[in-house]
């Protein structure tokens, strides 16, 4: 009996001199829902630093601008309130003209050209990211852009007098510059934005169409493919340089590997996400050679507009892009 006393003893020493697993927990904001494709992706982002710390290292998902709202997710990172998230870039436009860029209308409209524009353009965005102590993980494309109204739009006049969605710089631009009212609508409220008739018309990618079941409020969608925007997970660099190496080195793999998944389930988005528009009876609209000649006279003085704000370093971003 001693015996058997004094080895149970002995094992409950041992297990308490073990010490345990410090675990990190990173709470990281999201301005989507779980049901969009790049807040899945940033659950199985999380998923793999998880996976690859073996635990030591967790990041908790806080979907639907449930922790932060959108516009307040950057600067919650950047003052350390949380340490990672998940934002558009395009919502940056008017800090730094580099972050609207893949916003100008028909600069890049496949994902070739997306691709290509985010490598000419990453080394500057990373640039003006790092100045408020912040790093670029990864990013990840919407499908391109639409048009959505009530109605057939033939031309980009026929938005005249109508009250657009804006959701940055460039979009309230191409408003203004085609006769509509912008109005500034989060995804989150574009149902009610529509009911309530604060908006008759937007532009937007076909998985925010699906997301926000635009058939309860419009009727045509316009696939002019005008751009391919982009979300940014960006991380506070004092907390990535407060964990160790090895963990350091596996947030840094997952978000690589991140990029790529999510580019990939971008791309599949396109043509589902518009098939489910037509089987809930949304009408898909080859767009008029009349409309696309007036959006791209558009974005032809939107273009010259930015070259202007951006000075000699964002014309030399265009120029190696157009090479």
């Amino acid at each position: 009996m001693f015996k058997l006393v004094t080895k149970i003893a002995a094992t409950a020493v041992v297990a308490i001199s073990v010490p345990a697993v410090a675990e990190t927990v990173w709470d990281m904001p999201t301005p989507y829902s779980d049901a969009v494709f790049h807040t899945a992706n940033i659950h199985q982002f999380a998923a793999d630093v998880k996976a690859a710390t073996g635990g030591e290292l967790v990041i908790k998902v806080h979907s639907a601008g449930a922790l932060f709202k959108h516009k307040e997710i950057k600067g919650a990172i950047r003052s350390g309130q949380v340490p990672v998230g998940e934002f558009f870039m395009g919502l940056l436009a008017n800090e730094n003209p580099v972050f609207g860029m893949d916003t100008l209308p028909f600069l890049a409209t496949d994902y070739n050209s997306a691709a290509k524009l985010w490598k000419i353009t990453r080394p500057a965005a990373e640039t003006q990211f790092g100045k408020q102590g912040l790093q670029v993980l990864f990013s990840v494309p919407w499908p391109p852009q639409g048009l959505y109204a009530k109605k057939a739009i033939n031309t980009a006049s026929d938005l005249k007098g109508l009250k657009f969605r804006a959701y940055n710089a460039n979009t309230t631009r191409m408003a203004e510059l085609s006769g509509a009212a912008p109005t500034q609508i989060e995804t989150a409220d574009l149902s009610q934005a529509f009911a309530t008739g604060r908006v008759d018309a937007m532009i937007t990618s076909p998985s925010t169409g699906v997301s926000s079941k635009a058939w309860d409020f419009l009727s045509h969608f316009h696939h002019i493919q005008a751009w391919i925007p982009k979300n940014v997970v960006v991380v506070n660099k004092k907390a990535l340089a407060r964990l160790d190496a090895k963990t350091r080195k596996a947030v840094l793999d997952a978000a690589a590997k991140a990029e790529a998944r999510g580019w990939k389930s971008s791309q599949a988005e396109t043509d589902e996400k518009i098939a489910t528009l037509k089987k809930n009876g949304v009408s898909i609209m080859t767009p008029s050679d009349g409309l696309m000649a007036s959006l791209k006279d558009i974005g032809k003085t939107m273009g010259k507009e930015w070259v202007a704000k951006a000075g000699a370093d964002g014309k030399a971003l265009l120029d190696s892009y157009a090479k």
